[in-house]
């Protein structure tokens, strides 16, 4: 299904305008943070809630008929509407990446919002709040922040390289990821969209995760791609095309990376 340029550009800009009235919800939010555990393993907060339904209903506004999935659903559950009429077109939201952070006052987490179609992203907005830092790409435009063209690293992996990595233990990479950080400055912010759009401008060699859901990655994807970086899981495969019909928020696995480390960073993980 193509989409064309002009409703690209629409899309575009309900996104990058739902991302900045979260954002600066969120702001406010901080002080009167309520903290609370669904699911026994993650965090939730007020802002959540309120993020997320500030960007949906600014979104419904101009796209009613679209459909939605985000990561604040009732009980624990994440958040489904299915598309109406004769455009499949799917909002991914997370309203608060880096709750976690958010909740304990550190002022590291983002807003991140994307439209896909047939299973791939096609539009992306990151938000970073503290910083005022709007990350934007869509299928046929560049990545950019704040208005700026953006583009992946051209360091080589060395001491003054950075790579995101996550918080997640998993053995599947925790001995390829040691490897990494003690090859390169690591960091874990604690949101895995930032991570994704700090790829993007260059400001990291790459990332990884292994505990993320589509709700986290969405638009980071897209950055990336328009930024001239690559996306893949650990076996090499694009996590894209994706079933979002049938999605249940399982876990999805990211290996992002400039075009000029990847078959290094690639070569690492496999052999681990």
């Amino acid at each position: 299904m193509s989409i064309h340029h002009t409703e690209l550009s629409r899309m575009l800009e309900a996104a990058v305008v739902a991302a900045r009235l979260a954002g600066q919800r969120a702001m406010e939010e901080l002080r009167y943070v309520k903290k609370d555990i669904k699911n026994s393993n993650e965090m939730v907060t007020q802002a959540d809630s309120i993020c997320q339904k500030l960007i949906i209903d600014r979104i419904r506004e101009s796209f009613p008929d679209h459909g939605f999935i985000a990561e604040e659903g009732a009980d624990g559950a994440f958040f489904r509407i299915v598309p109406r009429g004769g455009e499949p077109i799917w909002w991914v939201i997370d309203p608060i990446d880096g709750t976690n952070n958010f909740a304990n006052g550190l002022l590291c987490f983002s807003v991140s919002i994307a439209a896909m179609v047939e299973g791939k992203p096609i539009v992306g907005v990151i938000f970073d709040p503290t910083t005022d830092s709007m990350y934007t790409a869509a299928e046929d435009m560049d990545a950019q922040l704040n208005g700026s063209r953006i583009t992946v690293s051209e360091d080589d992996i060395g001491p003054f390289a950075s790579f995101g990595v996550d918080s997640h233990e998993d053995p599947q990479v925790d001995a390829a990821k040691q490897i990494i950080m003690a090859q390169t400055r690591y960091r874990c912010l604690g949101s895995t969209a930032l991570h994704m759009a700090y790829v993007a401008k260059g400001a990291m060699i790459g990332m990884v995760t292994v505990g993320a859901k589509l709700w986290d990655i969405a638009a980071g994807a897209i950055l990336i791609e328009r930024a001239g970086g690559v996306i893949m899981n650990l076996e090499g495969n694009c996590p894209f095309p994706l079933a979002i019909d049938t999605y249940h928020a399982e876990l999805i696995q990211v290996l992002a990376t400039s075009k000029k480390v990847h078959k290094q960073v690639h070569d690492i993980f496999a052999e681990k």
